[in-house]
């Protein structure tokens, strides 16, 4: 249903910069923090194989996987893949956006920017076709997601609800529950999220 982080290179940052990144940053953060392989594998609750892997550069983690690895670590998906904000403000250029999900009809999910961890926000865009539907167990406790439909109808269901967003619509969630976004209609789906991750004393680390 979906292919694990796969970048083109003509929407942003390619597949091999951004395992470099991640790489390197899980990396350097696990020791900084001097947590070793099991531990962050404990952690997380990614197998430490996976974990050597992605650290040795040999590995394309999927959203999930980065999002349980960058929670463990204190830090946010945006932080490991180099997008997070710096002082004041800095630019973040179209070449260096990347691409964190593709569809199996070539829809494609983008992290456009982001703050850093554990207290995080982050700005998405997605594209979805005909038939592609993403699915997640669900974030932290207390996370929100904000939705705004460009183009098409976005199916979404969180928990036991289900809503149809149509274009034009926006929508609130609380996706610390399982949830899943589809494209059940016959045209092309666009929308916008935010994704707010609060923790009012912070991550032990």
């Amino acid at each position: 249903m979906t292919k694990i982080v796969n970048i083109p290179t003509n929407t942003g940052a390619d597949v091999q910069t951004v395992s470099e990144a991640v790489s390197r940053r899980l990396k350097q953060e696990r020791k900084k923090r001097k947590i070793t392989l099991d531990e962050l594998s404990r952690r997380s609750g990614v197998s430490k194989g996976m974990v050597v892997e992605i650290e040795k550069c040999t590995a394309n983690p999927s959203i999930a996987i980065l999002c349980k690895i960058a929670a463990a670590l204190g830090l946010s998906v945006a932080d490991v893949v180099n997008v997070s904000d710096a002082p004041s403000a800095h630019l973040i250029e179209s070449k260096d956006i990347p691409t964190l999900w593709t569809g199996n009809m070539g829809g494609t999910a983008r992290l456009l920017a982001g703050t850093s961890g554990p207290n995080m926000l982050e700005l998405w865009r997605w594209e979805m076709f005909p038939g592609e539907t993403f699915a997640s167990s669900g974030h932290p406790h207390g996370t929100t997601e904000l939705f705004h439909v460009e183009k098409g109808t976005l199916h979404f269901i969180v928990g036991d609800t289900e809503l149809s967003i149509s274009a034009g619509c926006s929508a609130v969630a609380k996706t610390d529950v399982p949830h899943a976004y589809s494209n059940k209609g016959k045209s092309k789906l666009i929308f916008t999220m935010s994704v707010t991750e609060i923790h009012q004393s912070g991550r032990e680390i």
